[in-house]
Order: C-alpha cells, then structure tokens, then sequence
C-alpha cells in the first residue's frame, strides 16, 4: 500500500512539472502576429509619409497637418486605423496597412526622389490648373483623382500619351473648352496634382469621371464605375 501511495505520489508531482513545464514552453514560444517590415516610416520620403497622412485625414483617423512627419500624431492615427480595420494596431505601416488604405507599395518613392521629377514643372501646373478648374470644389481626395485620371489616360494606348496631349484633346475636358483652363491653380490644386504624379490614385485606375448632376451624355452612364468621391463619379 505504501509503494502504491508512493508511486502514485510520484506519478502526480511529474505530471504537475510536466504540465508546468509544457505551460512554460507554450507560453514561451508564442509570440503575437505582428505587421510586416515597415515600409512607410520615420525615414521615408515627405511624400511617402503626407500620402499615408491625407488617407488617414479624409477617413477622420488623423487630425494634424499633412506635412510629412512621422511624428506620434501619424503613429496613433495608424494605430487607430488598424485597430478598426482589423490589423495589429502596432503603427507600422506595412504591406497589410498599405493594402488595407488603397495604396500599392510600388507606387511609392521608397524614401528616393520624388516622381513628380520626371514631369516638367510646366507639366505640375498644368494639371494643376486642370484640377483647378474642374474640381476646386471637390474635396481634397476628390481633386487628386480628377489629377489620377489624366495620369491614367497618358499611360492607356487609348489617349495621348502627354498630360498636355490628354487635357487638350478635342472634348476631353469642359473646363478647356469654357475657358477655366486658364485659371490660376491654388496651393490645393498643386498639392494634389504632385500627389497624383507620385502615385496617389483614389480612382484605381479609371479613365473618366462625371457630375451625373450635370452630365449629359448618355455614353458616359454605360462605363463602369468604380468610385464616388464627392460630387463626382469615377469610371472605367
């Protein structure tokens, strides 16, 4: 009877160890799912950071200026955004964080020169004064897509492949044939045409966009559309 206790004694107390044990290495070897390699960060290009920043902005996530800081603000903004979006709200703006606001990683400048260098300083203003005189109302993603649509028409084999080649075909754009395309661009206006030249597209790819309030070609209805950013519709 004593050996029987004894043993039973043993077997219960390594039971115990090997269970504390197993406990320990569990807890041990788990480590939280954390966000990929920063891709956007402290050391990234103003650009990069205020693309990331203006995103946030227009979704009510970031309330300081876009100006290119990655500074505590844009970390608890990004952390806010993960936390609703359902990523690792660590502040790391990685590949998921990119994915999950719409940006494509390989439109960024990667901490380099800016894109927007190899347009031409009158090509800047140009597009400017597009965005200007066509959608100066518009809120700010809004101006950046109208911005977005003349980029994606220069890279399509459909349209010209100059920006001034785009906006100045024959019935393209009312704002050339009224005039406005003269105007001169505010500061807003320039902001999103360099946003748009660095790869910001609201639009994901379209080729046009209308006020349906206004328009009144039954063709453009037949496009397909994509998105609806303040007054106006973007489509393919």
């Amino acid at each position: 009877m004593r050996n029987f206790v004894k043993w039973s004694f043993v077997l219960v107390f390594s039971l115990i160890v090997v269970g504390c044990s197993g406990a320990y290495v569990f807890t041990s070897a788990y480590n939280p799912p954390i966000e990929e390699t920063a891709i956007v960060n402290a050391k990234s290009s103003k650009n990069d950071v205020k693309l990331v920043q203006q995103k946030l902005k227009n979704w009510g996530y970031y309330k300081g200026s876009v100006d290119g800081i990655y500074g505590p603000k844009t970390i608890s903004a990004v952390k806010y955004f993960q936390r609703r979006n359902g990523l690792v709200a660590d502040g790391i703006v990685g590949n998921k964080t990119l994915s999950a606001m719409g940006i494509s990683s390989s439109k960024l400048s990667g901490g380099s020169s800016s894109s927007t260098s190899k347009y031409s300083s009158s090509d800047v203003k140009l597009l400017a004064r597009l965005i200007y005189a066509e959608a100066r109302g518009e809120p700010y993603q809004g101006q950046v897509a109208v911005g977005a649509v003349v980029l994606n028409r220069v890279k399509s084999s459909s349209f010209p492949n100059t920006i001034s080649g785009v906006i100045y075909q024959p019935y393209a754009f009312t704002c050339v044939n009224d005039g406005q395309i003269n105007l001169s661009p505010n500061q807003t206006a320039l902001s999103a045409a360099k946003d748009a030249m660095n790869g910001w597209d609201p639009t994901y790819g379209c080729l046009y966009y209308y006020n349906p309030k206004v328009a009144t070609s039954s063709w453009i209805y037949s496009r397909k559309t994509v998105v609806t950013i303040g007054d106006h519709v973007f489509a393919l």
